[in-house]
């Protein structure tokens, strides 16, 4: 009996022991926090009726001005991760304006998962009049991330921030933020009126000393859809975003925008400003490329249209897509204080098959260039039925080295020049024909190695609306390229009028595809 007392305790000990070495090596060997994780509080969200975000925010802070937001700044000496041995950082903004609803953000580590919790104590609220017991119990409306892109030494360089919907913007080395990229877009154009699906929760893995990018999840939310997704962000020259998401419909969808990508066309030669500016050009991106399943690349000149704008382009597993920003000196631009020749080029580059579907490009009217008036996304031809889970895998390239994004041996097009159509009198006088003229410069790597006398030819196609009367083709030798030269009559300007063009030699295509529309009203 005594025996059977003395070893009990320590058979109960051994037991212990053993749960002890369990846990530990279940720890330290299988537990990670990954995107299963999140997709199944996004499945579990899916299966739910949806739930609004409620605004926590008092009205002294909900009905301020932009230029008062902006004086609220985070405090640089309570940057996040700044006592860690490790490049990266993190800045929080604060509620404030339409940024109105607070998200979570949490920390993941090695071993646990936990919130960075709000205080009023990482902010500096500058002038701003607020009532401090008001503000102790808010939350952060998004987050930053700095890394030392440009130098060695300079540790604030920002490459990402994530504030608004489901909004994220990224730059590389020497780039300025210009486009945005989006989560998901649903219903985008549609007269039933887009729907904004919002980043809710993110879980950001604290990186390693030797770490050269950083691992975000986040968990998405809307009336009709959730998601789960995995960002790795490596920052460089071109930095780098590899996407990983699966999306759970709640409800039937007119359109599901894929990979959205979310710029600003004002004006430029294809459509110059209709009041004298010093600017010649004046965008964040002033075209969308396309990569089509088949090999054929596709230039699509933006517009600021004066109706709402849309366009696809059927593509069955598209090699790649985006709002590329063509052409780069500064005196397109003439913009000191924005800098629109260092705004990056946004390439959307899909991983695997993505099947039947469109590329659309909306292009919306814009008085100035506060706001954002192009989207371009992927569209799938079909949708599962509502709870069933879509993988999209996709990396996403910001660069300003748009030449590295197209194959060598085809020429693309440098620039779209639009102008008055004119016919050239005996007297050498340019009389006014009532036509419009285009001139387009192709160029290429390949293209430049061409002899001068190279037999090349224009293969033209015109819209319904439209009525070829000229064009022509001629060596450009500043560009080392060919130009194209074209005049159309327009048979009705209150309809847009499509155009397509490209440059051939003998039977071999030299060039991408020129797809223009010409407005309506134009």
């Amino acid at each position: 009996m005594l025996i059977k007392m003395k070893n009990k305790p320590k058979l109960m000990r051994l037991r212990w022991l053993g749960v002890t070495v369990l846990l530990s090596m279940y720890a330290s060997s299988s537990w990670a926090f990954n995107i299963d994780d999140v997709a199944k509080q996004a499945k579990d969200l899916a299966g739910k009726g949806y739930e609004a975000p409620k605004s926590n925010l008092p009205s002294q802070l909900r009905d301020m001005k932009y230029a008062d937001y902006q004086q609220i700044q985070f405090n640089r000496d309570k940057a996040y991760w700044s006592k860690l041995k490790t490049p990266f950082k993190l800045e929080f903004y604060h509620q404030g304006m339409y940024f109105d609803t607070p998200v979570q953000i949490n920390e993941v580590t090695a071993s646990t998962v936990r919130q960075i919790k709000y205080s009023p104590d990482y902010f500096n609220f500058g002038n701003v009049k607020h009532d401090p017991e008001t503000v102790k119990n808010l939350g952060f409306a998004g987050f930053k991330v700095l890394y030392p892109l440009n130098s060695k030494n300079k540790k604030d360089d920002e490459i990402t921030s994530f504030l608004g919907a489901s909004y994220f913007r990224v730059i590389g080395a020497g780039q300025v933020y210009g486009l945005s990229s989006r989560g998901l877009a649903i219903d985008t154009a549609l007269p039933s009126g887009e729907e904004f699906p919002r980043f809710k929760e993110f879980w950001i893995e604290r990186p390693k000393p030797s770490d050269k990018h950083l691992v975000i999840y986040a968990l998405l939310d809307s009336p009709r859809a959730t998601g789960a997704y995995r960002f790795l962000i490596t920052p460089g020259k071109e930095s780098t975003v590899d996407v990983q998401s699966k999306v759970y419909l709640r409800d039937k969808v007119g359109k599901l925008g894929v990979a959205p990508l979310t710029s600003m066309f004002l004006f430029g030669p294809n459509q110059p400003s209709p009041n004298t500016n010093y600017r010649p050009q004046l965008h964040d991106s002033n075209g969308l490329s396309i990569h089509a399943g088949n090999g054929e690349w596709i230039w699509r000149p933006l517009n600021n249209p004066k109706h709402l704008a849309v366009s696809t382009f059927t593509v069955e597993n598209p090699k790649g897509f985006g709002l590329l920003q063509r052409g780069r000196d500064f005196d397109q631009y003439q913009d000191l204080d924005d800098r629109y020749d260092l705004r990056p080029s946004g390439w959307i580059e899909p991983q695997g098959d993505w099947g039947k579907g469109r590329v659309e490009l909306v292009e919306i009217p814009t008085a100035d260039e506060t706001n954002d008036n192009i989207v371009a996304f992927w569209t799938p031809e079909n949708l599962p039925d509502p709870g069933k889970e879509m993988n999209f895998k996709y990396r996403l390239h910001f660069t300003r080295d748009e030449s590295q994004l197209h194959s060598p041996d085809v020429a693309f097009v440098k620039s779209t020049l639009r102008s008055t159509g004119d016919v050239k009198q005996s007297n050498l006088v340019r009389q006014p024909d009532g036509t419009v003229a285009f001139v387009v410069d192709f160029t290429g790597q390949d293209m430049s190695k061409l002899p001068e006398n190279t037999q090349v030819t224009p293969q033209v196609s015109i819209g319904n609306n439209g009525e070829l009367v000229e064009n022509s083709v001629r060596y450009n030798p500043v560009t080392k390229g060919w130009r194209l030269m074209m005049r159309l009559r327009v048979k009705d300007n209150k309809q847009a009028t499509e155009m397509r063009a490209a440059l051939m030699s003998g039977d071999k295509t030299l060039t991408e595809t020129w797809s223009y529309q010409l407005p309506a009203n134009e």
